[in-house]
């Protein structure tokens, strides 16, 4: 039996269509998935853009997915064969190193990775260990749920790192803030949202989603912040935060890739500011959050790409064209 899969090949920049790649067999723990959709995170543009070192060879890339369990190996108890389920970034963990018996499985010494270290779901159809599959809830498409995965749950654990700011910053307007700014509004705090310096219609898209200002990067908000969130993978933009947030402010690095730091004076950290980062996901984040985002509900926006269609996602991805979030349908 084969499938259609988007393959990336170090050195190439590009994925290429492979029309009968043989289609996986789960392991005993695993359940092999029928995709209906998948999303587009920046993280593919990392790792296709040679940013993220040593990714699985003939990578199909992709950790964003919502299928249907279709096959179910001999040890699976957990899930059954019809379940609609979605499949993050963190794929597995050994439960045995120091991070994941102090309960922070998403540092695991040895995880892997969905669509980096394993096969992800640039494609029609993919396995997955059954422990890191979550249960989708019903008021969510397909299209709608497949951003949540990644963009969604990154999204959540870097406002829970934030803290209850009142005044928050999002730094990078695609789909993760689009996401964060909801439930930062659910939780009544007050939305900042920073575009592209001159990005009219990101900014106008912001607001609608609750943001009470919006403007360029490269300008200061109208009163301090208590927090921020950096999205853009754009280290420039945390001198820029940290001179927007106020004393004792933190201000969170949310992606797995950023440009360098430029140096900036210590008074900018000075009165308890903190910078820190933020890494993956647990299972506790993503069920907590799923929960969240039905209750309140989280909408997405999205742009539908065929699966051949991945380069010209990526493309429009780096390129900035994409309001909310871009997802693949095999």
């Amino acid at each position: 039996m084969t499938m259609r899969a988007m393959v990336f090949h170090v050195p190439d920049a590009s994925l290429q269509l492979e029309q009968d790649r043989a289609v996986p067999r789960p392991g005993e723990h695993e359940v092999l998935i029928r995709v209906h959709a998948c999303g587009v995170c920046r993280t593919d543009l990392h790792i296709v853009d040679s940013e993220l070192p040593a990714p699985r060879a003939a990578l199909v890339p992709g950790h964003e997915i919502v299928g249907t369990v279709v096959e179910a190996g001999a040890q699976v108890d957990g899930l059954r064969v019809g379940e609609r389920v979605g499949v993050p970034w963190l794929g597995w963990t050994c439960g045995e190193c120091e991070q994941c018996r102090a309960g922070r499985e998403n540092l695991c010494e040895r995880a892997r990775f969905t669509g980096y270290h394993i096969d992800g779901g640039y494609a029609e159809y993919t396995v997955a260990n059954e422990r890191y599959c979550f249960p989708i809830p019903d008021r969510f498409s397909d299209m709608e749920a497949a951003p949540l995965l990644c963009a969604g749950l990154i999204g959540y654990r870097a406002l829970r790192l934030a803290g209850d700011a009142p005044r928050l910053g999002l730094y990078g307007f695609g789909a993760a803030a689009h996401i964060a700014a909801q439930v930062a509004r659910w939780r009544d705090q007050r939305v900042f949202a920073f575009t592209r310096p001159g990005d009219e219609a990101g900014q106008a898209f912001a607001r609608t989603l609750g943001a009470e200002w919006a403007g360029g990067s490269d300008t200061r908000p109208p009163e301090p912040l208590d927090s921020a969130v950096i999205f853009a993978p754009v280290g420039a933009l945390v001198p820029a935060a940290l001179a927007a947030v106020a004393k004792g402010g933190t201000v969170v690095c949310a992606g797995i890739h950023m440009s360098d730091i430029p140096s900036f004076p210590y008074r900018l950290l000075w009165e308890e500011r903190i910078v820190r980062s933020v890494a993956n996901l647990t299972r506790a984040d993503g069920t907590e959050f799923f929960r969240v985002a039905a209750q309140i509900p989280v909408r997405t926006a999205t742009v539908e790409f065929d699966l051949g269609e991945a380069n010209e996602a990526l493309s429009a991805l780096r390129a900035g064209r994409i309001e909310g979030a871009a997802v693949l349908v095999p």
